[in-house]
Formats: structure tokens, C-alpha cells, sequence
């Protein structure tokens, strides 16, 4: 630690409200504890959970920095005890329970993935939250595979344009909903079949006339509320229907009856709450099954928008517009 300096620079958070509640910040630079590594954050992904942090609505779990952040690129300046597998001065990008929006920032070592060859460090921040999730749910939890039809919800968000690109490359058929037109067509510029917009169609009409009533075997869904029922009517028989998100209301009306009759699972997770050594498996599965489609270039993060560490407070705006398509990204090396 002696070489490296004492203070660095944080995005706080005054006190829990808009963006505007956002600044620049010193905090003392953190020390890595037995099985993690210091590394010096060049870039920090921006995701819905960190807005919602910033309201007051997700608190961190217990022992985690208060700073918004969860992802992360940069070099490793610091090894903690017993870590193993990891070099000083090497590039990684890394999943992170909070601290991001920093200079410095504390990963477990079994989180930090190697920054695949031909992306940027910008694009490398852009990856851990989104493809962890994406892996664990869309994959894991709803068994997508090779000949699947899967409906995407939320299509050019940054799990969407994941989601898109990671089910086509394992084979499946894909629709996607997105807000507008001109975002539709953009999920289809992705490998989606069909773009749906949600504020003009009826996604499920869609499904059934796209497959000929059969509708679609995967539901990846960040909406929840009313859309619930709207994805078992979606859903073919045997179907997987895994919610991620809130945006809709937590609370929904089911047709069991439906549920029972189409032998449907519908299941749900969080990524943020769980142990190192449960992420620790979802990262295993990124590195033998994702990290060679990324070094081929058959699959990459979508940066729409990079500002600077200072500028946080934009990145929270334009994530709240809703006009993205895909990731945005703090420069941290610009600070």
C-alpha cells in the first residue's frame, strides 16, 4: 500500500433522492482482506441498481461499500491473502457488491474475470453485472438452449442487448419487446427475429402469431406486475418463465390454473445478495462458455453512452430517460 496513495477520488451520495444528490467525493483508498484484490477502477459500469441504490430503495448487503458500482475494469495493484491466480499490474474486469464509482475498488478474487482480448476497458466495465445476470437467469435458471424460442422483455437495455446476443449465438429463436420503433428494429439488428413495440403490439398476439400459437419456451422478464400473466398466456407448454426486475410492480394476479394446465415454471432471482462462492459458479460457467464467444467476437457489449467519473450524476439521467441502447459507462481514468 505504501506505493499507492492514501485518498481517492468516490461518487457519494448526499442523501437518498434524484441525481442531483450525486458528488464528487475523497474517501481513504480500501485494503483488500484474505481472498480479494485491490484494483485500480479505469472504468465502471452504470446499472438500474445503482439508481435505485441512489433512492434509497436498495440498500447494500451487509459488509459492502456504500459507494454506487457494481462492476468494474482496471488493473490489479494489490493481492490479498491467500489469492491465487491472479498478478499484479493484470487487466480484469470484475463483479463487485458496491464501490464502483471510484478510483480504487475491492474485488474478490474468484469475481475478477480477465479482460477479453479486443475489448476496450471501457466496453470490459460493461460486462460483469449484466453478463453474470444474464448467465444465472436467462441460461441457468431458464435452461435456454439450442432451438428455444425466448422472449426477451426490456430488449435494448443492457441485459436486454445481452440477452439478445448470448441466446442467438447458443442457438435460439429470439423476440425481443422494446419502447419505441426505432427500438424494436434495433433488438432485430442485434439477432432478434422480431422486435416487438410493447407501446404499439400486443407482445403476446406477437407470440402466438410468430409461432404458430405455440408461443415462447424462455421468458426473461424485468417488468413483473401485470406483464406476469401476460407471460404465462405468452409461454408455450413447459415453458420458463424468470423474472429479474421490479419496474412493473412486485405484485401480479396468476391464472394457476393456466400455470398448471401449460406445466410452466416461474421462478426469479436476485444476483447482489448471494455468496462469493455462489457467484464464484456463475463465474466459471462465464469463463468456459462466454469468454470464448467474447475473445471471437461472435458476441459483445453494447456501449451507448461514457461520461466521466465526475459526471456521474448525467449517466443517472440518461439512464432514467430510458433512451438508451445499451450500456453506459464511467471513464474513472478521466477523473
Amino acid at each position: 500500500m505504501s506505493q499507492l496513495p492514501s485518498m481517492m477520488s468516490v461518487i457519494e451520495v448526499a442523501t437518498p433522492g434524484g441525481p442531483e444528490q450525486m458528488r464528487l467525493g475523497e474517501r481513504p483508498v480500501p485494503k483488500p482482506g484474505e481472498g480479494e484484490v485491490l484494483v485500480r477502477v479505469a472504468a465502471a459500469g452504470v446499472n438500474r441498481p445503482d439508481v435505485l441504490q441512489r433512492r434509497g430503495a436498495y440498500p447494500p448487503p451487509p459488509g459492502a461499500s456504500d459507494v454506487l458500482g457494481l462492476e468494474i475494469a482496471g488493473e490489479v495493484v494489490l493481492l490479498g491473502a491467500g489469492v491465487r491466480g491472479l498478478a499484479l499490474g493484470e487487466r480484469v474486469t470484475a463483479l463487485v457488491p458496491g464501490g464502483g464509482y471510484a478510483g480504487y475498488a475491492v474485488a474478490a478474487a474468484p469475481l475478477c474475470l480477465e479482460i477479453p482480448e479486443g475489448l476496450s476497458v471501457l466496453e470490459a466495465a460493461a460486462l460483469p453485472e449484466t453478463y453474470f445476470t444474464v448467465w444465472t437467469n436467462l441460461f441457468e435458471r431458464g435452461g435456454c438452449k439450442a432451438g428455444d424460442t425466448v422472449l426477451i422483455h426490456g430488449g435494448t437495455s443492457g441485459i436486454g442487448t445481452t440477452a439478445i446476443q448470448l441466446a442467438v449465438a447458443f442457438g435460439a429463436r429470439v423476440f425481443a419487446s422494446a419502447g419505441s420503433e426505432a427500438k424494436a428494429r434495433a433488438c432485430e439488428r442485434l439477432g432478434a427475429v422480431r422486435g416487438i413495440d410493447y407501446r404499439q403490439e400486443d407482445f403476446v398476439e406477437v407470440l402466438r402469431r410468430e409461432t404458430d400459437g405455440r408461443g415462447a419456451d424462455v421468458i426473461l422478464d424485468m417488468v413483473a406486475g401485470e406483464y406476469v400473466g401476460r407471460n404465462l398466456d405468452a409461454a408455450a407448454v413447459d415453458g420458463r418463465v424468470v423474472t429479474i426486475g421490479l419496474q412493473g410492480g412486485a405484485r401480479a394476479d396468476l391464472d394457476m390454473g393456466l400455470l398448471m394446465r401449460k406445466r410452466l415454471t416461474l421462478t426469479g432471482s436476485t444476483l447482489r445478495p448471494r455468496t462469493v462462492a455462489q457467484k464464484a459458479l456463475i463465474a466459471d460457467g462465464l469463463r468456459t462458455h462466454v469468454w470464448p464467444l467474447l475473445r471471437a467476437g461472435k458476441v459483445r457489449p453494447i456501449v451507448f453512452a461514457t461520461f466521466p467519473l465526475a459526471e456521474a450524476a448525467a449517466a443517472h439521467r440518461l439512464m432514467e430517460s430510458s433512451t438508451h441502447v445499451g450500456k453506459i459507462v464511467l471513464n474513472v481514468d478521466s477523473a
